[in-house]
């Protein structure tokens, strides 16, 4: 039996390939040529003829730009591979037990916590840097430290959008440094990538997305893309720092890797080719423009870097694992190849950021003030036949409806190619549910969600009350559990993550029948009744968490009442009638309130959008108060009727178990029961029989 010493032995130092120092500076060579080279292209790095901050600046932005953009790639890259990616600590990994958190640290995972905390330390001093010389550039002023320039930045930022913006994204990366180098737990770790990828968003909202024509569309793109790219580049620059650290787990590390990157490529082209669409509106600007050009460059590289990343899971990775030492230095060969490249593509997608679209949008003196509301020109008088035909696609939540349904049909095909059966009554539902919600989010009604308070309320309604009912029915977390395959090897999945979010305290409180029946009835008041509603209107950020609030809201609320997915608490079925009849009631009460109110909700908006047709402002309002109480009672009378039949068939499996008991013990229960009035009886007569 070995000794309890040599049980806590760490993990030799694996003799495969690996990649040094010295290789890792060909990828910032690439990203240096690739920057130099698109800027010097572009003309983007010029000196200015008016207000020129200088050659400090004008080389230094792109260059801290360049730095940033590496630096937090790689905190997201390391903590992924640390979270979901390398087994925990090398006890965990040889007992097989997931995420086990005692013990010595196995060595790759110790290494890819060491890179998140050196890239975020770069990240924040990096981002410091993009601030400064931002506000340098747009001033057109050289660095300085005198109180005027100190007082200017100071106002960039904390008055204008771009300012507030960098600074978000330097308290952000500060808050993340802090965390990497003091938490060692994976749910402390995941929380912390979750709040590294919410520092791309004030990216996403900043730069020509911001003022692109489509800019909503722009944004989602550019933030499905900055994801995309974090998560691909980021995995590249781990996987290059453990590699040596792997050992026995290179194949299962690789192969997981080569999972995730797959899905970040086909995100970063299909966003990137959106983005570019959206800037770039003919052939000519595309072939005859710098600006284009550089766009081609950048399509080129990351179709090469998907190559290569096919040759990964073709050729290389199943060959990995045996003592087949020519196939591990294939793999490194390549990727050093993809390090090289993605170098280059990073450096000419800063310089592409730095240069002009071919057709910038900007307001004219004589713009809608619809456009300048909400950021659109006001859509065609609202007919029968347009609540099919105006559609504005909502990029992020078209990915989600996409990359769940993929998920969702490769994990009925898993579970039904291992012999087990998954029924289309729940694949349909779902499928059926995610149409619903592109056509909630992208369709008529969150075009005229816009304009009309009344087509807003339908959204909004259909997507707390309508989409939620057919996800739930879809049952997801079930078929996850039963299709994703237990890690062996120490490390904690996807199947594990599940696992631990459900039976977390916090799912315990948001899942709780009464927190999720108060959210439900309660949200609905503090939004329209509270400044978030305005936040809803007039930002594409609040826009967006409104519709996540209202889904999730919804969906808790109905997983409650008919969903079969696990979850640490259910109420008795008469308390699920109870409450919902209560949210009908309440539902039915808002609806009456807004319909006999005189008081328009948000009167600086949808007063002042300058809608020629239609009913005005408040009667629409009341209309939309109206469809408020319509629309919620409908799907909660469905739910009811849902409900009613669940209760009557848990009670018809009630009665089967208790037939089934009976029957193997011969009614015991029962012959006990008259057992005890035949001894009562006996007893009663005896006292009779005394004088």
């Amino acid at each position: 039996m070995p000794s309890a010493v040599a049980d806590r032995k760490l993990p030799a130092r694996s003799s495969r390939p690996g990649i040094s120092n010295p290789w890792l500076l060909l990828g910032l060579a690439a990203l240096v040529l690739g920057l130099v080279g698109g800027l010097l292209f572009s003309g983007a790095a010029a000196a200015r003829a008016v207000s020129d901050p200088g050659a400090l600046v004008r080389w230094g932005l792109p260059v801290a730009q360049a730095v940033h953009n590496i630096a937090v790639a790689g905190v997201i890259g390391a903590l992924v591979f640390a979270v979901v990616i390398l087994p925990r600590n090398a006890r965990g990994a040889r007992s097989g037990r997931a995420g086990r958190e005692d013990g010595p640290e196995h060595p790759a995972f110790t290494r890819a916590l060491s890179l998140a905390a050196a890239a975020a330390a770069v990240w924040t001093v990096s981002a410091i840097a993009v601030l400064v010389l931002t506000y340098s550039d747009i001033a057109g002023q050289p660095l300085s430290g005198g109180q005027e320039y100190t007082g200017q930045l100071v106002y960039y930022m904390t008055d204008l959008p771009t300012g507030r913006a960098w600074l978000s994204i330097v308290i952000i990366a500060a808050i993340v440094t802090t965390l990497v180098f003091g938490v060692r737990s994976l749910t402390g770790l995941g929380l912390t990538l979750l709040l590294a990828v919410g520092g791309l968003v004030p990216m996403a909202l900043i730069g020509h997305s911001a003022s692109a024509a489509d800019h909503e569309g722009a944004i989602n793109s550019l933030g499905l893309h900055l994801v995309g790219v974090a998560l691909w580049v980021g995995g590249i620059i781990a996987l290059a720092a453990v590699s040596r650290t792997l050992g026995e787990h290179t194949r299962p590390v690789v192969q997981r890797f080569s999972s995730l990157a797959l899905a970040a490529f086909f995100t970063v082209f299909a966003s990137g080719v959106v983005n570019a669409a959206i800037r770039i509106t003919s052939w000519d600007d595309l072939f005859n423009t710098s600006y284009g050009q550089l766009v081609l460059a950048k399509t080129v590289a990351t179709l090469v870097l998907g190559a290569v990343g096919f040759m990964h899971r073709q050729w290389v990775i199943p060959q990995l694992g045996g003592s087949n030492g020519s196939a591990a230095r294939v793999l490194w060969q390549l990727i050093l190849v993809e390090l090289a490249v993605m170098g280059a593509t990073s450096g000419i997608a800063v310089a592409l950021s730095r240069s002009a679209p071919p057709q910038p949008a900007t307001f004219a003196p004589d713009t809608p003030p619809a456009v300048l509301l909400s950021g659109y020109p006001l859509p065609p008088e609202l007919t029968a036949s347009r609540w099919w035909t105006e559609w504005r696609l909502d990029w992020l939540w078209v990915a989600f409806a996409v990359f769940a349904a993929a998920s969702y049909l490769a994990g009925v095909a898993k579970v039904r190619r291992r012999g087990d059966s998954w029924p289309w009554l729940r694949t349909v539902p779902w499928l059926v549910g995610l149409v619903a919600l592109t056509y909630i989010t992208s369709g008529p009604p969150a075009v005229y969600g816009r304009i009309l308070f009344s087509a807003h309320m339908v959204d909004h309604m259909a997507l707390t009350m309508v989409a939620p009912i057919f996800l739930v029915l879809g049952a997801p977390i079930t078929l996850a559990l039963r299709a994703l395959t237990p890690r062996s090897d120490g490390s904690r999945g996807l199947r594990e993550w599940v696992l631990v979010i459900v039976h977390s305290r916090f799912s315990a409180v948001v899942t709780h029948p009464l927190f999720a029946a108060a959210n439900f009835a309660g949200s609905i008041i503090l939004f329209y009744y509270s400044d978030a509603f305005g936040f809803a209107m007039r930002e594409h950020v609040g826009h967006e968490l409104m519709n996540l609030h209202f889904l999730i809201t919804g969906y808790l609320f109905v997983l409650s009442l008919i969903g079969i997915d696990p979850v640490p608490r259910r109420a008795p079925y008469p308390l699920r009638l109870v409450l919902l009849l209560a949210t009908m009631a309440f539902h039915a009460f808002f609806g009456v309130a807004i319909m006999g109110s005189t008081t328009l909700l948000e009167a600086s908006y949808f007063g002042n959008l300058g809608r020629p047709w239609g009913p005005s402002a408040l009667a629409d309002q009341q209309l939309g108060g109206a469809a408020a109480w319509g629309i919620g009672e409908i799907p909660t009378v469905l739910v009811a009727i849902g409900v009613a039949v669940s209760w009557s068939r848990s009670d018809a499996r009630e009665t089967k178990r208790r037939d089934r008991a009976a029957d193997r013990n011969n009614d015991a229960d029962l012959t006990a029961y008259n057992d005890m009035f035949a001894q009562l009886a006996q007893r009663d007569e005896k006292l009779k029989e005394r004088p």
